[in-house]
């Protein structure tokens, strides 16, 4: 399932997750620059992307421990001109193929577009579903019937925490080394070795 905000706003993949009286699951809701693919700087194209080392063992735990994947990305570089919602879409599906053939089943993608300083005036503004604000972890928590309780929030930036936060996911890990300031109710994690340690195991 994709959806990209002022971008392709179709769905695709299986519904039957969120009909009344399922069972609420656990979900692994990721950043895309720094915790899927190394943070190059506005990364619009296969030859900057590059996966992070160890992500691909570290998802296919996650999954086998019954966690949903989604992946919440803002990708401003739409609205600053750097590269088109066609470009960033195609490259979404490359990953995702590329996941795919590591047995990883991703079950959304969000991004947001908008940048209030955008060159691209029908994005040149703020959006609730640009992090920090929780737009896209809402919305991503009903469209995979989600319990943000018992759910985990990987990011490299204080804003997807703060973004996790404030929609109440359970478990904030960020992984970055550089950002050292105090921050209340979240867990500091070095590497996909130490996320995993650090989230919940339905199986312990």
């Amino acid at each position: 399932m994709t959806r990209f905000r002022r971008g392709f706003n179709g769905h695709t993949g299986d519904l039957n997750s969120n009909r009344v009286g399922a069972m609420k699951r656990r979900g692994l809701l990721l950043d895309r620059d720094g915790v899927i693919n190394v943070d190059r700087g506005y990364v619009g194209t296969r030859e900057q992307f590059h996966f992070m080392s160890d992500v691909f063992p570290f998802l296919a735990t996650a999954q086998d421990r019954g966690y949903r994947l989604a992946i919440l990305t803002n990708q401003a570089g739409v609205a600053r001109g750097y590269y088109t919602a066609q470009d960033f879409e195609a490259l979404t599906e490359w990953m995702r193929q590329e996941l795919s053939r590591n047995g990883i089943a991703i079950d959304l993608v969000l991004a947001c577009y908008e940048h209030p300083e955008g060159k691209v005036p029908s994005l040149r503004r703020e959006s609730f579903w640009r992090k920090p604000n929780p737009g896209m972890v809402l919305d991503s928590v009903q469209r995979l019937n989600l319990d943000p309780a018992r759910s985990v929030f990987i990011g490299d930036q204080i804003r997807d925490m703060q973004a996790a936060q404030s929609a109440g996911i359970g478990a904030c890990l960020l992984m970055n080394d550089h950002i050292t300031e105090p921050l209340e109710g979240v867990t500091r994690v070095a590497d996909f070795s130490e996320a995993l340690c650090a989230m919940p195991n339905p199986f312990a």
